[in-house]
C-alpha cells in the first residue's frame, strides 16, 4: 500500500506539492482568521463548582459583577498616614478612575477605618487597593494590559497582582517562553541536521516540514479553541511536539531516500521504497503518538482534552506533511537532495561501531540488563516521594510583577494570608430553610465547625455576635431581623439563600498544604444538619477536587494507551512479544523521566540554575508527560524494529538481524534524538515552570530511550528472547498477513 502511494506521490510529484501547500494555506488562512481564545477554564462539576454554582444563585452580588485586580503602592520612607502618600496614590489612580471600564476603586482611605486596617501594611508603609471593572475575566483579559499601562507614579513603587495581572504575566511568559524556544530549537536543528546529512539541501527538507506542521498545528488548535476550551499552554505543547516529530519523521524518510537512490540509482524506485519502509514506519510512528495524547482525552472537563487534541492535530499534520509535501519535493530533486555539501559534515559511516555494540550485548545481555536496569531504578526512585498539588502564582518565575505583588500582600498585610473554606449547608425538601429546629441544628454544626482543629474563627448566620446562644438564635431568625444592626443584616445577606446556609471558615494554614486538605476531608467526611447536603468550596477545596478528577480518571486513560498502542505495534509488526517488550521498556523510561522531574522541580536541585522555586508536582505534568513520553519513545522503536524486522525476513537469524537492524539504524536513531532532545532542552529554558518541566522531563526520557533501552536493553532483551521475538498465535499471524499494511517488503534474498 505505502509502495503504491510512493509511485502515485511521483507520478503527479507537482499536484502533490501545490495540494499540500493550499492545504497548509486553507489551515492557516482559516486559523488564524477564526481562531478563538485560549483559556483553561474547566467545566466539570465538581463538588467545589457546584457549591459556587448554588452561592453565585443565591447570595447577593453586591453590584461588583466584574473581576478585580490590586495594586500595592509602597512609600519606601513615606507612610500611608502621610498626606504626600495618600496624593501620590490619588494621583497615580486618577486615569483609572476616568476610565469607563473601571467600576470602582477601594482605597484605605475610601473605607471604614476597621477594614482600613486591613488595606495598610503592619510597618505603615504600603497601601493596597483593589479596582473593579464591569467586565468578567475572559473579557476584561483583552483591556487590562491598557489600564495597567495607566498606573504608574514617580514618588511610590507599584506593584499588580490579581487574577487578571497573574494571568496576563502567565500569558506574556508563554509567549516569550514560545519565541525563545523557537529561536533556539531550528537553528540547533538545522546544525544537526548538517552532521547528520552534510548537504544543505537535504538538512533544510526536515526544517521546512517541521516549521509546516507547526504553523499547521497551531492554526489548528486555535480553530479549536471555537468550539472548546483550550489552554493557554497548548501553542507551546503543540510547538514542542511539533518541530520535535516533524524533524524526526522527515529525517528518517530524506535517509532512506539517500540511501536507496545510491542503491538503487532510481528516483521513482527510490521514492516507493523510501514510502514502503521509512513511510510506512513514519505512519505507524504518528498512529502511537496520537494514541499515547489521546489519553488526555479520558480527562473531561480539565483542560488536558484540548491538550491531547491539539497535539493530535499537530501530529497529523506532521505525517500528512511528511508523506505528501515531503516525497512530492524529494521526486523533484532527485540526485539533487545532494547538493551544497558541507565540508566535514555527514561523513559516511559503515556503522561498525552499533554492529559491534550490539553483539557485545547480546554476547553476555544478563550481564547488561541487570546493571541498566538499575540505573533506570535509580533514577525512578524520587519519584516515589511525589508530592502533588495544582501549580499556582508560583509557576511564574520569582520576579515575576504579579508574584512579587502578590508575596507583598501575604507578607505585609494583616489577614491576607489566611485560607477561606466556604461551607455551603443545601436543604433540597423545600421545606422552610428558618424553622426553628434546623437553625437550632445549625447553630449545632457551627459549634462544631469552630472546633475543628486550624480553624480560626467562623463567620455564619448562626455567629453573629458571642454574646448570643442556640436559643437566641432560635428566636432572633425566626422573628423579624429588620431590627438587627446593620453589620450582622449584611452577615445575615452573605449567610443565607433560599435554601442555603454559608459557613465562612477562616484558617491561617495555606491553600495546598496538607494541614488545610486535612481540615477539608474532615468537614467533607463529617456530620452534617439532618436532611442537607454539605458542599465545600474555596481555594482549598477546588485544588483537592481537581488532583481528585486527575487521580480518578488516569488508570483508564493509561490502559487505553498501553492496550492500543500494543495492538497498533501489532498491526506493524506482525508479533504478540514486541509490542509488549516496547510496552514495558517505554514505561521504564517514563518512570526514570518522572523519578528526574521530582528530583529537580519537588526536591529543588538545579532551582537557582534553572531559575524557579521549588514545589508540589503539579497533577497535570505526569498526565501530559506520561501521554507525549509514551508516543514519542515509540519512535525510535519503530525505527529500530522495522529495520531488525526487514534483515530477520532476510536471514531468518534473530541475532544477525538485531545487530544488523541497530548498525543500520544505530546512527540515524542517535541523530534523530539529539535533535528531538536539542527541541525539549530549549522549552526546558522556559520561565514558567510547567513548560521548563515538560520540556526537560521529555528531553531526559528521549536521552535515556535512546541509549539505555535502544542501545542496551532491546538489543540484550531481544538476544534472550530469540526467535520468541517474532511469535503470533497463528489465528493473529494469518490476520496480519491478510492486511495490506502487514509487509515491509517482499522476503529478498540474504
Amino acid at each position: 500500500m505505502f509502495e503504491l502511494w510512493g509511485g502515485f506521490v511521483y507520478d503527479r510529484r507537482w499536484h502533490v506539492l501545490v495540494l499540500s501547500a493550499l492545504l497548509l494555506a486553507a489551515i492557516a488562512g482559516i486559523g488564524f482568521t477564526l481562531g478563538g481564545q485560549l483559556n483553561n477554564e474547566g467545566t466539570k462539576k465538581t463538588e467545589a463548582l457546584r457549591a459556587q454554582d448554588l452561592l453565585t444563585a443565591q447570595l447577593p452580588k453586591n453590584g461588583a459583577t466584574g473581576s478585580s485586580f490590586d495594586i500595592v503602592f509602597a512609600g519606601g520612607s513615606l507612610k500611608v498616614t502621610d498626606s504626600a502618600f495618600q496624593a501620590a496614590v490619588e494621583k497615580s489612580l486618577l486615569p483609572l478612575r476616568g476610565d469607563a471600564r473601571v467600576t470602582s476603586i477601594t482605597t484605605p482611605w475610601s473605607v471604614t477605618p476597621d477594614l482600613a486596617g486591613q488595606l495598610e501594611s503592619r510597618d505603615g508603609s504600603e497601601a493596597l487597593t483593589v479596582v473593579t471593572v464591569k467586565d468578567a475575566y475572559l473579557v476584561a483579559r483583552s483591556y487590562y494590559p491598557a489600564l495597567a499601562a495607566k498606573v504608574h507614579s514617580d514618588q511610590l513603587r507599584t506593584y499588580l497582582t490579581g487574577n487578571l495581572p497573574i494571568n496576563h504575566d502567565f500569558d506574556s511568559y508563554l509567549a516569550s517562553d514560545l519565541n525563545r524556544a523557537e529561536l533556539a530549537s531550528i537553528p540547533l536543528s538545522l546544525i544537526l541536521l548538517l552532521i547528520v546529512f552534510g548537504t544543505l539541501v537535504a538538512a533544510l527538507l526536515p526544517v521546512g516540514v517541521g516549521g509546516a506542521a507547526v504553523v499547521a498545528g497551531i492554526a489548528g488548535t486555535l480553530l479549536l479553541a471555537r468550539f472548546i476550551n483550550v489552554s493557554t499552554y497548548a501553542v507551546n505543547v503543540v510547538t514542542l511536539i511539533g518541530l520535535g516529530v516533524a524533524i524526526d519523521y522527515s529525517l528518517f524518510i530524506v535517509n532512506r531516500f539517500r540511501e536507496e537512490l545510491t542503491g538503487r540509482g532510481s528516483v521513482p524506485l527510490a521514492i516507493e521504497r523510501s514510502m514502503a519502509t521509512a513511510g510506512r514506519a513514519v505512519m505507524f510512528s504518528g498512529l502511537t503518538v496520537a494514541v499515547g495524547l489521546a489519553g488526555m482525552l479520558f480527562y473531561p472537563g480539565t483542560f488536558l482534552v484540548s491538550m491531547g487534541l491539539a497535539g493530535s492535530i499537530v501530529v497529523a499534520m506532521a505525517v500528512i506533511f511528511a508523506l505528501t509535501f515531503l516525497p512530492a519535493l524529494l521526486s523533484i530533486l532527485g540526485g539533487r537532495v545532494n547538493r551544497v555539501r558541507v565540508p566535514y559534515f555527514g561523513t559516511p559511516s559503515n556503522g561498525a561501531f552499533w554492529h559491534r555494540l550490539a553483539t557485545a550485548v547480546m554476547r553476555r545481555p544478563l550481564v547488561v540488563l541487570v546493571p541498566a536496569l538499575g540505573l533506570i531504578a535509580l533514577a525512578a526512585s524520587p519519584f516515589a516521594s511525589i508530592r502533588i498539588a495544582n501549580g499556582d502564582v508560583e509557576m511564574l518565575p520569582p520576579q515575576a510583577s504579579s508574584r512579587v505583588g502578590l508575596d507583598h500582600i501575604r507578607n505585609d498585610f494583616p489577614g491576607q494570608d489566611q485560607n477561606t473554606l466556604v461551607v455551603v449547608v443545601h436543604y433540597t425538601d423545600r421545606l422552610p430553610l428558618l424553622t426553628s429546629d434546623r437553625i437550632g441544628q445549625l447553630y449545632d454544626y457551627g459549634q462544631e465547625l469552630s472546633g475543628k482543629k486550624n480553624v480560626i474563627r467562623v463567620s455564619s448566620p448562626v455567629n453573629l455576635t458571642s454574646t448570643y446562644g442556640r436559643a437566641d438564635y432560635q428566636r432572633l431568625l425566626t422573628a423579624d431581623t429588620s431590627q438587627l444592626p446593620d453589620e450582622q443584616k449584611q452577615t445575615l445577606k452573605q449567610t443565607l439563600g433560599k435554601d442555603i446556609a454559608v459557613f465562612y471558615l477562616q484558617t491561617n494554614k495555606p491553600t495546598q498544604s496538607d494541614a488545610a486538605f486535612a481540615l477539608l476531608r474532615s468537614i467533607r467526611t463529617g456530620d452534617r444538619p439532618a436532611g442537607s447536603d454539605v458542599l465545600v468550596t474555596g481555594g482549598t477545596a477546588f485544588n483537592q477536587d481537581f488532583i481528585d478528577l486527575i487521580v480518578n480518571d488516569t488508570p483508564i486513560a493509561i490502559l487505553f494507551v498501553i492496550v492500543v498502542t500494543y495492538v497498533v505495534l501489532f498491526l506493524l509488526l506482525g508479533s504478540v512479544i514486541l509490542p509488549l517488550k516496547a510496552v514495558i521498556t517505554n514505561l521504564l523510561s517514563i518512570s526514570a523521566s518522572f523519578g528526574a522531574i521530582v528530583w529537580i522541580f519537588q526536591q529543588g536541585h538545579l532551582a537557582g540554575l534553572l531559575n524557579f522555586t521549588p514545589q508540589p508536582i503539579d497533577p497535570t505534568l505526569p498526565v501530559l508527560t506520561f501521554c507525549i513520553v509514551f508516543g514519542l519513545s515509540m519512535d525510535y522503536e519503530v525505527m529500530l524494529l522495522t529495520r531488525i524486522q526487514e534483515e530477520y525476513k532476510r536471514s531468518g537469524d534473530n541475532t544477525q538481524a538485531v545487530a544488523m537492524g541497530l548498525e543500520r539504524s544505530g546512527r540515524l536513531i542517535t541523530g534523530a534524538a539529539a535533535i528531538m532532545i536539542g527541541v525539549f532542552l530549549a522549552f526546558g529554558l522556559a520561565e514558567v515552570v510547567l513548560i521548563k518541566a515538560i520540556g526537560l522531563g521529555l528531553a531526559l526520557a528521549v536521552l535515556i530511550d535512546a541509549t539505555l533501552m535502544r542501545m542496551l536493553i532491546v538489543p540484550a532483551l531481544m538476544r534472550i528472547l530469540g526467535r520468541l521475538n517474532w511469535w503470533a498465535p497463528h489465528p493473529l499471524a494469518r490476520l496480519h498477513a491478510s492486511l495490506p499494511i502487514g509487509e515491509t517488503e517482499a522476503p529478498q534474498p540474504a
